[in-house]
């Protein structure tokens, strides 16, 4: 569900989906028996995108000029959008595309799942954890309790390591694990919408974005990874024990700041404004981290000149701009480091003294040094102690069990009972 903002060379927003995704959607209805010729026409797409492959390497493409507007009570038929000019399509009529499918199949999950997930279901947990959250930890229990009442899923849990324990992991890191094994999604695109679907979700609560620290999942490195960039903004890991989303624990004392009129709007919205709700550029800090972040694990990281140079500005006003949000490019650098180590780390396919070098250390000594100052302890030490967590994530019950590492409750109640 790669949905991206970009911004073109006139600062505008453009707002799209990655045509592999579209094929993506295509083929899940297409295994369900849909014939996705006449809702492409529905949606404003040409049929002719049913016809591309799979995977193909997309360069983006402006979206057509809005359709006028039609007759009252008359839905508008938008411009189509050709296959060979769609390298990306308007965000507007994928979301279209998928609402109708949710209508056809009466699934939200658009098949993808082990069972349906019945449209309205989503908006019934909103609901629930709008209603009955303070804080984004309560909210994220209180969704994961809902949907473990129904077989259609999408399963997840909230994990905290205990503080103090000598195995906890990351004690200041907090996790969102979802079971994605009853799924059936070939091209892994289930997984990337309810991972996208639930972190979007949870910056919509809070009225800000969640930082990733790095993301994991099970499945291997799809041909369309680079994109995943533009999804999560973070480091990915493949392969991974589980599929999970990975932050500052810190961010679960949030509070929750919307209310039923918010909801009412935002689920009126959906699904576009979900996909598209995070822009990485609304900030300096977000800015500068984005950028860093795309340039590894290739580098090497880009100096505060060359930032500066690609956002328009001089590097004294980059400077000033990101002292006035509490930071600086050094911070940033060493957060963006540390997060894409974590994750090489915990994918455990590279060498330390490699990793140091992509990472644009001088020498593997002072990437050792800045991994103590960053974790406490050794990069080797980490390495290790995530290979274990993987071998122990290979042999748990699936996360409807309760967590013998020190997980939230995960136990089944109503769902307008406290946890």
């Amino acid at each position: 569900m790669e949905l991206s903002i970009r911004r073109e060379a006139t600062g505008m927003l453009t707002r799209s989906v990655s045509a592999h995704h579209v094929r993506a959607v295509l083929l899940a209805a297409e295994r369900r028996g849909v014939a996705t010729g006449p809702l492409l026409t529905r949606a404003g797409l040409s049929p002719a995108l049913a016809d591309e492959p799979l995977n193909q390497e997309w360069t983006p493409a402006p979206a057509p000029a809005s359709a006028p507007a039609s007759a009252p009570g008359m839905a508008a038929a938008p411009a189509p959008v050709a296959a060979e000019s769609a390298a990306r399509v308007p965000a507007e009529q994928f979301g279209q595309l998928v609402r109708m499918l949710w209508a056809t199949l009466d699934d939200e999950l658009i098949g993808l799942g082990g069972a349906p997930s019945k449209v309205g279901t989503f908006a019934t947990m909103a609901h629930v954890v709008v209603h009955g959250s303070r804080d984004l930890r309560e909210a994220l229990r209180r969704a994961g309790t809902f949907y473990s009442l129904f077989p259609g899923g999408p399963r997840f849990r909230l994990v905290e390591p205990v503080a103090g324990l000598a195995w906890a992991d990351g004690v200041d890191e907090a996790r969102m694990e979802f079971d994605v094994s009853g799924y059936d999604d070939p091209l892994h695109f289930g997984a990337e919408s309810t991972v996208l679907v639930a972190h979007r979700f949870a910056g919509w609560l809070v009225r800000r974005r969640i930082g990733l620290r790095r993301v994991e999942f099970v499945h291997p490195e799809p041909r369309h990874a680079r994109e995943y960039a533009l999804l999560y903004g973070a480091p990915c890991v493949f392969g991974a024990a589980r599929t999970a989303a990975v932050f500052d624990r810190a961010d679960l004392d949030e509070p929750v700041l919307r209310d039923a009129a918010a909801l009412k709007v935002f689920l009126r919205r959906a699904p576009v404004d979900v996909l598209v709700g995070a822009d990485y550029g609304s900030t300096a800090t977000g800015r500068v981290r984005h950028l860093i972040g795309r340039s590894l694990p290739a580098g090497p990281v880009p100096t505060p000149e060359e930032l500066a140079g690609r956002l328009s500005v001089s590097p004294q006003t980059l400077r000033r701009q990101l002292a006035a949000e509490g930071t600086t490019y050094q911070r940033l650098r060493d957060q963006v480091r540390r997060d894409h180590a974590l994750a090489e780390l915990s994918g455990g396919r590279i060498s330390i003294e490699r990793l140091s070098h992509r990472l644009g250390f001088s020498e593997p000594s002072a990437f050792h040094r800045a991994f103590r100052r960053w974790t406490g302890e050794t990069p080797r030490a980490y390495q290790a102690r995530a290979r274990a967590r993987d071998r122990r994530g290979a042999s748990d019950a699936t996360p409807r069990a309760r967590d013998r590492r020190g997980a939230s409750d995960a136990t089944p109640r109503a769902p307008g009972q406290q946890p």
